[in-house]
């Protein structure tokens, strides 16, 4: 019988992503509003390649994927950042000079890690090769436009003439579009935001994606554009220019630090699925904090709310297990994952619970047994896809039943700067809305402070004004706004200035808050004051805020607990140790029973991992959880 319930699991998740697996451009209105009715799963290249992956590593994936993994609804393969990126001394991350564009300066695939594309063709060489496999194709975008094409000063094209774009007698060209003043924080030599209130910046951008789709394109991952490089008019352009193509191409958005529902309250519905975290690694701490960020999501009712092709879905990012490169690296697959396999159970069934895209990110050509077993779980994939009132569960009791495997077992914030006399509370970026964004004032002619309250009073939490200085990427100023904005530094530190971005390869662990870093000439340390008592970023318009570190001091150690109901009325109870030892968790029956509504005294409880029958007759379920490990309940009625 339990053979049987899997093989029908199993069917159950595989129906709608097989009518999903078609590569060709007519497929009509009615799939494109449907593409992503649930969560998409796929393949991405960064956690195993960085940026150096080439044409017969991507193709041996794609193989590989479309053999062991399309069966089980993994249908895009995605290339990561920087594929127009040539590999040669010098190059990387942060160079400048080494990518391949065509003459309208849109970037275009290194011909030498990607030969297939010579001659003109890009990526559709490639794309008809994944399309052929039945796997849909996927790259990603930096926003914005190359700051290369800008120094070059490259035409834009206009796709309705095929010329060169012309607007009021006169020819257009990059430096017209590009804003110098929005460089991407974290890659200014690379790319810089496009003004969109300009006919030769959205010429420009549609351009851009109606080559994507001509090249065979279905998935876009848009980097630089959200968190805390937040550019809102620029993802609502690209959103209207993709749902002007006849191609359906799925839109997806990043980075996910500073990311809160209120910030994605206005976009959603321009995308398909969108970062509420930093990048996620290999690593126990990047993997404890998607609860909190997971369990905000579910209460704001995001999880699946209306989107771009269908719905939307807070992306939790990849699942980096099995073969992995380094964040940033130059380097491609040369180790194994350091999470243990108790932590991935557990992020597998996070990501699932919440109903996350699945995209996993370890190399495919040494995908072994037992991590295929686990991204193919015919219950979680199940849950992921067909399942309601996905939220955390609150009613649950739990204490440690050994010592912790470390010397703690409360792990640090990884926040890397301590902000000192502080009084408990922790400096952060958020929308301006947010009420822990307001209370900041000018207490002296070089300081900004913001008072908090503390155990026996007030005190007051303050960074020094810094003379504002020329930046490189080109932003002017006005003698009465140069009076309006500064740098800030911590008082009596060598800190540097408050940064309003941050590195790509700062993980979830570390990317809540705002942090200090050297100062630079970029507009993401410039600050204005307003008469409202907000600190606003001239970068992304984000705020400062303030919270006590005391508001969730138990959230990332102990226990936690989901739910879930399947879409024939069985219930999913998801049980989460965080800690560093193992913990005896209880959930509340009765609690239970209120959530989803029913007795549950005559139901069935197997526990999915050890298909062990559990008992619901006591009040509670009872289990002990190992260290950092999970377990997950199916009750049926």
């Amino acid at each position: 019988m339990a053979g049987m319930l899997c093989v029908a699991l199993l069917l159950a998740s595989l129906v709608w992503p097989a009518a999903l697996t078609a590569g060709s451009a007519g497929d009509g209105r009615r799939q494109q509003q449907q593409l992503t009715a649930l969560p998409p799963r796929g393949w991405n290249s960064y956690d195993s390649f960085s940026w150096i992956i080439g044409e017969a590593a991507f193709l041996d994936n794609a193989r590989i994927m479309a053999n062991r993994l399309l069966p089980h609804g993994y249908q895009y393969a995605v290339i990561d950042f920087l594929w127009y990126r040539r590999i040669a001394a010098g190059s990387g991350v942060g160079a400048y000079g080494f990518d391949s564009m065509d003459q309208w300066g849109r970037p275009y695939p290194d011909p030498q890690r990607f030969p297939s594309g010579r001659g003109g063709g890009g990526f559709r060489p490639i794309a008809d090769k994944v399309h052929a496999m039945g796997l849909k194709f996927g790259i990603h975008l930096m926003n914005g436009i190359s700051t290369q094409a800008v120094n070059a000063n490259t035409p834009i094209l206009d796709v309705r003439t095929g010329k060169a774009y012309v607007e009021n007698g006169r020819q257009w060209r990059a430096r017209d579009i590009g804003l110098t003043h929005r460089t991407c924080a974290w890659m200014p030599k690379g790319f810089m935001s496009v003004n969109t209130d300009l006919g030769a910046g959205r010429a420009f951008l549609r351009s851009l994606y109606r080559q994507y789709a001509d090249w065979g394109v279905d998935f876009v991952k848009l980097d630089c554009i959200f968190g805390a490089d937040y550019s809102p008019k620029e993802i609502v352009t690209v959103s209207e220019i993709l749902k002007e193509l006849e191609r359906p191409v799925v839109l997806s958005i990043s980075p996910g630090t500073a990311v809160t529902p209120a910030l994605a309250e206005n976009i959603t519905q321009h995308v398909d699925m969108y970062r509420v975290t930093g990048d996620d690694w290999d690593s126990w701490k990047d993997v404890r904090p998607h609860f909190d960020v997971a369990r905000s999501f579910a209460a704001a009712n995001k999880i699946g709310a209306p989107g771009l092709r269908g719905r939307s879905w807070p992306d939790l990012d990849m699942l980096p297990f099995g073969w992995l490169t380094d964040a940033g690296a130059n380097q491609g697959p040369h180790r194994t994952t350091s999470l243990t396999f108790d932590e991935q159970t557990t992020q597998m069934g996070l990501w699932s619970m919440a109903k996350s895209p699945l995209m996993y990110g370890g190399d495919l050509r040494h995908l072994d047994d037992r991590t295929f077993n686990l991204i193919t779980h015919p219950t979680l994939l199940k849950i992921n896809h067909h399942s309601r009132n996905n939220m955390e569960f609150g009613y649950i009791h739990s204490e440690r039943a050994s010592k912790p495997d470390e010397q703690s077992g409360r792990s640090k914030s990884g926040y890397p700067v301590d902000v000192t006399n502080n009084g408990g509370m922790v400096l952060g970026l958020g929308t301006c809305s947010d009420k822990s964004a307001v209370g900041w004032h000018r207490s002296s002619e070089d300081r900004i402070c913001r008072s908090h309250g503390i155990q026996n009073g007030n005190a007051s939490f303050c960074i020094s004004k810094a003379k504002l200085l020329p930046t490189s990427d080109g932003v002017t100023m006005s003698s009465g706004e140069d009076q309006a904005k500064f740098h800030l530094t911590g008082i009596d530190t060598d800190d540097g200035c408050l940064d309003a971005s941050v590195s790509p390869w700062r993980t979830s662990s570390a990317s809540q808050t705002p942090m200090f870093s050297a100062c630079e000439q970029h507009t993401k340390q410039v600050w204005e004051l307003t008469e409202n008592g907000q600190l606003v970023s001239s970068y992304s318009g984000l705020c400062a805020t303030m919270r006590s570190n005391k508001e969730g001091e138990n959230e990332t150690t102990g226990a936690r607990a989901w739910t879930a109901i399947g879409d024939k009325g069985e219930i999913y109870v998801a049980i989460f140790n965080l800690d560093t030892a193992r913990r005896k968790i209880t959930v509340s029956v009765p609690d239970l029973e209120k959530v989803v509504g029913r007795k549950l005294a005559r139901c069935t409880c197997t526990e999915v991992w050890s298909r062990k029958r559990w008992s619901v007759m006591k009040g509670g379920i009872s289990a002990v959880v190992a260290s950092h490990g999970s377990m997950l309940f199916e009750i049926q009625c």
